[in-house]
Protein backbone atom coordinates (compact mmCIF):
# COMPACT_ATOMS: atom_id res chain seq x y z
CA UNK A 1 0.00 0.00 0.00
CA UNK A 2 1.60 3.43 -1.18
CA UNK A 3 2.24 5.55 1.47
CA UNK A 4 -0.06 8.22 0.78
CA UNK A 5 -2.96 5.91 0.87
CA UNK A 6 -1.72 4.25 4.07
CA UNK A 7 -1.69 7.98 5.21
CA UNK A 8 -5.16 9.11 4.33
CA UNK A 9 -6.46 5.65 6.00
CA UNK A 10 -5.13 6.23 9.50
CA UNK A 11 -6.55 9.53 8.96
CA UNK A 12 -9.66 8.49 8.62
CA UNK A 13 -9.51 5.89 11.42
CA UNK A 14 -7.91 8.65 13.41
CA UNK A 15 -11.17 11.11 12.66
CA UNK A 16 -13.69 8.50 12.84
CA UNK A 17 -12.83 7.97 16.36
CA UNK A 18 -12.73 11.35 17.72
CA UNK A 19 -15.84 11.90 16.18
CA UNK A 20 -16.89 9.37 18.83
CA UNK A 21 -16.42 11.86 21.35
CA UNK A 22 -19.38 14.61 21.93
CA UNK A 23 -18.56 18.05 22.19
CA UNK A 24 -21.61 18.61 24.09
CA UNK A 25 -22.98 17.57 27.30
CA UNK A 26 -26.09 15.26 27.18
CA UNK A 27 -29.51 16.97 27.71
CA UNK A 28 -29.82 14.66 30.61
CA UNK A 29 -26.38 15.88 31.92
CA UNK A 30 -27.52 19.27 31.89
CA UNK A 31 -30.91 18.69 33.21
CA UNK A 32 -29.79 17.17 36.44
CA UNK A 33 -27.23 20.01 36.60
CA UNK A 34 -29.79 22.70 36.31
CA UNK A 35 -32.23 20.58 38.98
CA UNK A 36 -28.99 20.34 41.48
CA UNK A 37 -28.02 23.90 41.33
CA UNK A 38 -31.84 24.97 41.68
CA UNK A 39 -31.77 22.64 44.93
CA UNK A 40 -28.60 24.60 46.22
CA UNK A 41 -26.71 20.95 46.04
CA UNK A 42 -23.59 20.95 47.07
CA UNK A 43 -20.44 17.93 46.13
CA UNK A 44 -20.21 15.95 48.80
CA UNK A 45 -16.50 15.15 47.73
CA UNK A 46 -15.33 18.52 46.74
CA UNK A 47 -12.68 20.30 49.54
CA UNK A 48 -14.07 22.65 52.06
CA UNK A 49 -12.47 25.77 53.17
CA UNK A 50 -12.79 24.39 56.68
CA UNK A 51 -10.79 21.15 55.90
CA UNK A 52 -7.37 23.14 54.71
CA UNK A 53 -4.72 22.35 56.89
CA UNK A 54 -1.74 24.08 57.41
CA UNK A 55 2.53 22.78 58.36
CA UNK A 56 1.78 25.77 60.75
CA UNK A 57 -0.65 27.82 62.49
CA UNK A 58 0.09 31.51 62.19
CA UNK A 59 -2.34 34.69 62.69
CA UNK A 60 -1.38 36.13 59.53
CA UNK A 61 -2.57 32.71 57.75
CA UNK A 62 -6.07 32.43 59.78
CA UNK A 63 -8.72 32.30 56.99
CA UNK A 64 -11.31 35.23 56.73
CA UNK A 65 -15.08 35.57 55.48
CA UNK A 66 -13.72 37.44 52.25
CA UNK A 67 -10.38 35.67 52.21
CA UNK A 68 -10.62 32.13 52.73
CA UNK A 69 -7.69 29.73 53.08
CA UNK A 70 -7.08 28.93 49.37
CA UNK A 71 -7.27 32.39 47.89
CA UNK A 72 -4.88 33.10 50.71
CA UNK A 73 -2.43 30.29 49.29
CA UNK A 74 -2.95 31.84 45.72
CA UNK A 75 -2.28 35.10 47.08
CA UNK A 76 1.03 33.27 47.97
CA UNK A 77 2.19 32.29 45.11
CA UNK A 78 1.30 35.12 42.99
CA UNK A 79 3.56 37.06 45.52
CA UNK A 80 6.83 34.43 45.35
CA UNK A 81 9.74 35.50 43.55
CA UNK A 82 9.53 31.94 41.79
CA UNK A 83 6.39 33.21 39.81
CA UNK A 84 8.03 36.03 38.74
CA UNK A 85 10.59 34.00 36.04
CA UNK A 86 7.85 31.88 34.89
CA UNK A 87 7.82 34.15 32.04
CA UNK A 88 11.45 33.55 31.42
CA UNK A 89 11.16 29.87 31.43
CA UNK A 90 10.28 27.61 28.53
CA UNK A 91 7.48 25.61 28.13
CA UNK A 92 8.85 23.70 24.49
CA UNK A 93 10.88 25.86 22.43
CA UNK A 94 13.78 27.33 23.55
CA UNK A 95 15.78 29.09 21.06
CA UNK A 96 13.49 30.43 18.66
CA UNK A 97 13.11 33.96 18.33
CA UNK A 98 9.08 34.53 18.66
CA UNK A 99 7.57 36.35 21.19
CA UNK A 100 3.91 34.33 20.52
CA UNK A 101 5.42 31.10 21.54
CA UNK A 102 4.21 30.03 24.98
CA UNK A 103 6.00 30.52 27.91
CA UNK A 104 6.05 28.89 30.82
CA UNK A 105 4.19 31.56 32.59
CA UNK A 106 0.60 31.46 29.95
CA UNK A 107 0.62 27.55 30.52
CA UNK A 108 0.18 27.72 34.19
CA UNK A 109 -2.70 30.02 33.77
CA UNK A 110 -3.89 27.73 30.82
CA UNK A 111 -3.92 25.02 33.74
CA UNK A 112 -5.85 26.83 35.81
CA UNK A 113 -8.31 28.19 33.36
CA UNK A 114 -9.34 25.10 31.94
CA UNK A 115 -9.09 23.18 35.60
CA UNK A 116 -11.77 25.89 37.08
CA UNK A 117 -14.00 25.04 33.91
CA UNK A 118 -13.91 21.73 34.74
CA UNK A 119 -14.02 21.80 38.58
CA UNK A 120 -16.85 24.80 38.37
CA UNK A 121 -19.14 22.36 36.63
CA UNK A 122 -18.90 19.73 39.03
CA UNK A 123 -19.34 21.74 42.24
CA UNK A 124 -15.54 21.56 43.24
CA UNK A 125 -13.40 24.37 45.12
CA UNK A 126 -11.97 26.57 42.21
CA UNK A 127 -9.80 28.61 44.86
CA UNK A 128 -8.03 25.40 45.62
CA UNK A 129 -8.07 24.31 41.85
CA UNK A 130 -6.57 27.65 40.99
CA UNK A 131 -3.47 27.50 43.97
CA UNK A 132 -2.40 24.49 42.76
CA UNK A 133 -2.70 25.32 38.52
CA UNK A 134 -0.62 28.51 39.41
CA UNK A 135 1.66 26.96 41.46
CA UNK A 136 2.99 23.05 39.40
CA UNK A 137 5.35 24.33 38.12
CA UNK A 138 7.45 26.99 40.58
CA UNK A 139 9.83 24.08 40.52
CA UNK A 140 10.72 23.61 36.86
CA UNK A 141 13.77 24.54 35.45
CA UNK A 142 15.31 26.72 32.50
CA UNK A 143 15.08 25.22 29.14
CA UNK A 144 11.39 23.13 30.08
CA UNK A 145 11.97 19.37 30.53
CA UNK A 146 15.24 19.04 28.66
CA UNK A 147 16.47 21.52 31.33
CA UNK A 148 15.44 19.37 34.02
CA UNK A 149 16.73 16.52 32.36
CA UNK A 150 20.28 17.88 32.36
CA UNK A 151 19.97 19.24 36.02
CA UNK A 152 18.62 15.70 37.17
CA UNK A 153 21.11 14.02 35.32
CA UNK A 154 23.96 15.97 37.14
CA UNK A 155 22.25 15.64 40.11
CA UNK A 156 21.71 12.17 40.40
CA UNK A 157 25.22 11.38 39.18
CA UNK A 158 26.23 12.90 42.23
CA UNK A 159 24.29 12.05 44.88
CA UNK A 160 22.17 8.92 43.40
CA UNK A 161 18.68 11.06 44.23
CA UNK A 162 16.60 12.39 41.22
CA UNK A 163 15.41 15.67 40.67
CA UNK A 164 11.57 16.44 39.48
CA UNK A 165 10.16 19.32 38.58
CA UNK A 166 7.14 19.00 40.49
CA UNK A 167 8.65 17.81 43.73
CA UNK A 168 11.09 20.59 43.55
CA UNK A 169 7.88 23.02 43.27
CA UNK A 170 6.82 21.80 46.58
CA UNK A 171 10.43 22.67 48.02
CA UNK A 172 9.85 25.95 45.93
CA UNK A 173 6.92 26.75 48.23
CA UNK A 174 6.97 24.98 51.41
CA UNK A 175 10.92 25.06 52.44
CA UNK A 176 12.39 27.77 50.18
CA UNK A 177 10.31 30.63 50.39
CA UNK A 178 8.50 29.17 54.01
CA UNK A 179 4.95 30.56 51.94
CA UNK A 180 3.15 27.75 54.59
CA UNK A 181 0.12 26.99 52.25
CA UNK A 182 -2.47 23.89 53.20
CA UNK A 183 -0.99 20.69 52.50
CA UNK A 184 -4.30 19.96 49.99
CA UNK A 185 -2.52 23.03 48.05
CA UNK A 186 0.54 21.11 48.11
CA UNK A 187 -0.60 17.83 47.75
CA UNK A 188 -2.03 19.21 44.17
CA UNK A 189 1.49 20.89 43.20
CA UNK A 190 3.01 17.14 44.12
CA UNK A 191 0.54 15.03 42.04
CA UNK A 192 0.41 17.38 39.09
CA UNK A 193 2.46 15.75 36.60
CA UNK A 194 0.71 15.27 33.45
CA UNK A 195 3.65 13.20 31.31
CA UNK A 196 1.58 9.91 33.54
CA UNK A 197 -1.85 9.92 32.27
CA UNK A 198 -5.31 7.69 33.56
CA UNK A 199 -8.38 7.18 32.54
CA UNK A 200 -9.87 7.26 36.02
CA UNK A 201 -8.51 9.23 39.08
CA UNK A 202 -8.98 8.08 42.56
CA UNK A 203 -8.02 9.99 45.74
CA UNK A 204 -5.04 8.55 48.20
CA UNK A 205 -6.31 9.36 51.18
CA UNK A 206 -3.24 11.23 52.45
CA UNK A 207 -3.33 11.89 55.96
CA UNK A 208 -1.29 14.86 57.11
CA UNK A 209 1.65 16.32 56.43
CA UNK A 210 3.74 13.40 58.39
CA UNK A 211 2.85 11.34 55.72
CA UNK A 212 3.12 13.57 53.16
CA UNK A 213 7.06 14.49 54.08
CA UNK A 214 7.58 10.46 53.35
CA UNK A 215 5.91 10.64 49.95
CA UNK A 216 8.29 13.48 49.08
CA UNK A 217 11.49 12.21 50.44
CA UNK A 218 10.59 9.00 48.43
CA UNK A 219 10.49 10.85 45.39
CA UNK A 220 14.40 12.07 45.73
CA UNK A 221 15.10 8.80 46.60
CA UNK A 222 13.68 6.52 44.59
CA UNK A 223 12.35 8.52 41.53
CA UNK A 224 10.28 6.98 38.79
CA UNK A 225 9.34 4.22 40.99
CA UNK A 226 7.38 6.67 43.70
CA UNK A 227 6.50 9.34 40.95
CA UNK A 228 4.53 7.21 39.12
CA UNK A 229 2.66 5.98 42.02
CA UNK A 230 1.58 9.68 42.81
CA UNK A 231 -2.22 10.33 43.47
CA UNK A 232 -3.78 13.67 44.49
CA UNK A 233 -5.67 13.72 47.61
CA UNK A 234 -8.65 15.77 46.41
CA UNK A 235 -10.80 15.81 42.99
CA UNK A 236 -9.35 19.38 43.13
CA UNK A 237 -5.97 18.16 42.24
CA UNK A 238 -7.10 15.29 40.08
CA UNK A 239 -8.79 17.97 37.75
CA UNK A 240 -5.45 20.14 37.80
CA UNK A 241 -3.66 16.55 36.58
CA UNK A 242 -5.65 15.94 33.67
CA UNK A 243 -6.04 19.79 32.88
CA UNK A 244 -1.95 19.85 32.97
CA UNK A 245 -2.48 17.28 29.90
CA UNK A 246 -5.32 19.36 28.00
CA UNK A 247 -3.73 22.65 28.16
CA UNK A 248 -0.31 21.42 26.46
CA UNK A 249 -0.85 18.83 24.08
CA UNK A 250 -3.55 21.03 21.59
CA UNK A 251 -0.72 24.09 22.30
CA UNK A 252 2.38 22.48 22.17
CA UNK A 253 1.16 22.22 18.62
CA UNK A 254 0.71 25.66 17.64
CA UNK A 255 3.75 26.61 19.10
CA UNK A 256 5.50 23.88 16.83
CA UNK A 257 3.73 25.02 14.05
CA UNK A 258 3.89 28.39 14.56
CA UNK A 259 7.90 27.74 14.65
CA UNK A 260 8.10 26.52 11.51
CA UNK A 261 8.85 22.99 12.44
CA UNK A 262 6.28 20.96 11.58
CA UNK A 263 2.82 21.82 9.43
CA UNK A 264 -0.86 20.90 10.13
CA UNK A 265 -0.73 18.59 7.41
CA UNK A 266 2.19 16.47 9.21
CA UNK A 267 -0.32 15.22 12.23
CA UNK A 268 -2.77 11.92 11.60
CA UNK A 269 -5.63 13.98 12.61
CA UNK A 270 -5.18 16.62 9.95
CA UNK A 271 -6.18 19.36 12.20
CA UNK A 272 -2.64 20.63 12.83
CA UNK A 273 -3.05 23.74 15.54
CA UNK A 274 -7.21 23.72 15.61
CA UNK A 275 -6.47 20.60 17.78
CA UNK A 276 -5.99 22.77 20.55
CA UNK A 277 -9.53 23.74 20.51
CA UNK A 278 -11.00 20.23 19.90
CA UNK A 279 -9.25 19.34 23.18
CA UNK A 280 -10.64 22.09 24.96
CA UNK A 281 -13.95 21.63 23.98
CA UNK A 282 -14.57 17.26 23.78
CA UNK A 283 -12.08 16.89 26.84
CA UNK A 284 -14.17 19.31 29.08
CA UNK A 285 -17.50 17.90 28.02
CA UNK A 286 -16.25 14.40 28.58
CA UNK A 287 -14.72 14.45 32.30
CA UNK A 288 -17.63 16.40 33.14
CA UNK A 289 -19.78 14.24 31.67
CA UNK A 290 -18.45 11.15 33.47
CA UNK A 291 -17.30 12.45 36.70
CA UNK A 292 -20.42 14.39 38.02
CA UNK A 293 -21.63 13.69 41.38
CA UNK A 294 -18.65 10.87 41.91
CA UNK A 295 -15.69 10.57 44.79
CA UNK A 296 -13.60 10.61 41.61
CA UNK A 297 -12.25 12.37 37.91
CA UNK A 298 -12.47 9.96 35.12
CA UNK A 299 -12.85 10.41 31.17
CA UNK A 300 -14.30 7.78 28.80
CA UNK A 301 -12.44 4.87 27.46
CA UNK A 302 -12.54 6.93 23.75
CA UNK A 303 -10.97 10.04 25.58
CA UNK A 304 -7.92 8.41 27.39
CA UNK A 305 -7.18 6.65 24.02
CA UNK A 306 -7.18 9.42 22.06
CA UNK A 307 -5.19 11.54 24.35
CA UNK A 308 -2.76 8.70 24.42
CA UNK A 309 -2.38 8.85 20.97
CA UNK A 310 -1.98 12.62 20.34
CA UNK A 311 0.85 12.67 23.11
CA UNK A 312 2.39 10.07 21.41
CA UNK A 313 2.67 11.75 18.50
CA UNK A 314 3.77 14.74 20.51
CA UNK A 315 6.39 13.21 21.48
CA UNK A 316 7.08 11.68 17.98
CA UNK A 317 6.82 14.57 16.42
CA UNK A 318 7.57 17.42 18.48
CA UNK A 319 9.41 16.83 21.43
CA UNK A 320 11.77 14.35 20.60
CA UNK A 321 12.64 16.01 17.11
CA UNK A 322 12.22 20.25 17.73
CA UNK A 323 13.40 22.05 20.55
CA UNK A 324 16.42 21.30 21.59
CA UNK A 325 18.12 18.73 19.96
CA UNK A 326 21.31 17.58 18.33
CA UNK A 327 24.27 19.65 18.58
CA UNK A 328 21.77 22.54 20.86
CA UNK A 329 21.76 19.29 23.05
CA UNK A 330 24.65 18.81 24.29
CA UNK A 331 25.87 22.02 24.45
CA UNK A 332 22.96 22.78 26.93
CA UNK A 333 23.70 19.32 28.38
CA UNK A 334 27.54 20.27 29.13
CA UNK A 335 26.63 24.00 30.27
CA UNK A 336 24.64 21.99 33.13
CA UNK A 337 27.61 20.18 34.03
CA UNK A 338 30.04 23.23 33.96
CA UNK A 339 27.62 25.47 35.81
CA UNK A 340 26.67 22.70 38.54
CA UNK A 341 30.69 22.23 39.34
CA UNK A 342 31.44 26.03 39.49
CA UNK A 343 28.42 26.51 41.61
CA UNK A 344 29.44 23.55 43.83
CA UNK A 345 32.85 24.70 43.97
CA UNK A 346 32.27 28.30 44.70
CA UNK A 347 29.94 26.47 48.08
CA UNK A 348 33.07 24.46 49.24
CA UNK A 349 35.52 27.36 48.65
CA UNK A 350 33.09 29.67 50.83
CA UNK A 351 33.44 32.55 48.07
CA UNK A 352 30.88 34.98 49.16
CA UNK A 353 31.69 37.03 46.00
CA UNK A 354 30.55 34.05 43.69
CA UNK A 355 26.91 34.69 41.93
CA UNK A 356 25.61 31.39 43.99
CA UNK A 357 26.15 33.85 47.03
CA UNK A 358 24.69 36.79 45.97
CA UNK A 359 22.25 36.00 43.83
CA UNK A 360 20.93 33.24 45.85
CA UNK A 361 21.22 32.24 48.94
CA UNK A 362 21.18 35.70 50.64
CA UNK A 363 17.92 35.92 48.55
CA UNK A 364 16.58 32.89 49.96
CA UNK A 365 17.71 34.14 53.61
CA UNK A 366 16.02 37.73 53.40
CA UNK A 367 13.04 35.63 51.76
CA UNK A 368 12.74 33.43 55.19
CA UNK A 369 14.02 36.21 57.28
CA UNK A 370 10.29 37.45 57.67
CA UNK A 371 9.01 34.29 59.22
CA UNK A 372 11.93 33.83 61.59
CA UNK A 373 13.48 31.24 59.34
CA UNK A 374 16.97 30.78 57.70
CA UNK A 375 18.24 28.89 54.66
CA UNK A 376 20.09 25.91 55.55
CA UNK A 377 22.48 25.73 52.60
CA UNK A 378 25.15 24.68 54.48
CA UNK A 379 23.98 20.87 55.48
CA UNK A 380 23.10 19.92 51.76
CA UNK A 381 25.78 21.87 48.96
CA UNK A 382 24.80 20.11 46.09
CA UNK A 383 20.74 20.64 47.20
CA UNK A 384 21.71 24.20 47.24
CA UNK A 385 22.76 24.02 43.76
CA UNK A 386 19.95 22.55 42.58
CA UNK A 387 18.19 25.36 44.24
CA UNK A 388 19.43 27.71 42.48
CA UNK A 389 19.89 26.29 39.36
CA UNK A 390 16.43 25.21 38.94
CA UNK A 391 15.28 28.91 40.03
CA UNK A 392 16.84 30.55 36.74
CA UNK A 393 15.46 31.61 33.69
CA UNK A 394 16.43 30.53 30.53
CA UNK A 395 18.01 34.33 29.82
CA UNK A 396 19.94 34.13 33.22
CA UNK A 397 21.24 30.88 32.81
CA UNK A 398 22.59 31.39 28.94
CA UNK A 399 24.23 34.59 30.81
CA UNK A 400 25.55 33.16 33.50
CA UNK A 401 27.16 30.17 31.56
CA UNK A 402 28.83 32.05 28.37
CA UNK A 403 30.16 34.85 31.35
CA UNK A 404 31.80 31.96 33.25
CA UNK A 405 32.63 29.74 30.43
CA UNK A 406 33.36 32.07 27.28
CA UNK A 407 33.73 28.99 25.16
CA UNK A 408 30.25 28.19 25.40
CA UNK A 409 27.98 29.45 22.45
CA UNK A 410 24.22 29.61 22.75
CA UNK A 411 22.39 30.02 19.42
CA UNK A 412 21.99 33.64 18.95
CA UNK A 413 18.33 34.89 18.59
CA UNK A 414 17.18 37.06 15.59
CA UNK A 415 13.82 38.60 16.34
CA UNK A 416 14.37 41.09 12.70
CA UNK A 417 14.82 39.61 9.67
CA UNK A 418 14.80 42.12 6.66
CA UNK A 419 15.19 39.30 3.93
Amino acid sequence: MPNETRSATRREEVLRHMNSIPDRLSDAMVARMEHDRAQGWVNPFRTDDGAARRREERPQDEASIWRPAFVRDVEKILHTPAYNRYTGKTQVFSFRSNDDLSRRGLHVQLVSRIARDIGYALGLNCDLIEAIGLGHDLGHTPFGHAGERYLNDVFHERTGRWFFHNVHSVRVLDRLYGRNLCLQTLDGVLCHNGEYEQRVFELSGLAGFDEFDRIVASCVETGERAIGHLRPMTLEGCVVRISDIIAYVGRDRQDAIAAGLISDDDFDDGLGGRYNSWILSHATVDIIEHSYGKDRIEMSPELFCEIARAKAENYAKIYRTSGIEGERAEILAHAFELVYDRCLADLQAGDESSYIFRHHIARIDEALSHYGKRYDWESDLDQTVVDYIASMTDGYFAEFATKLFPEIRFPQRTYINDR
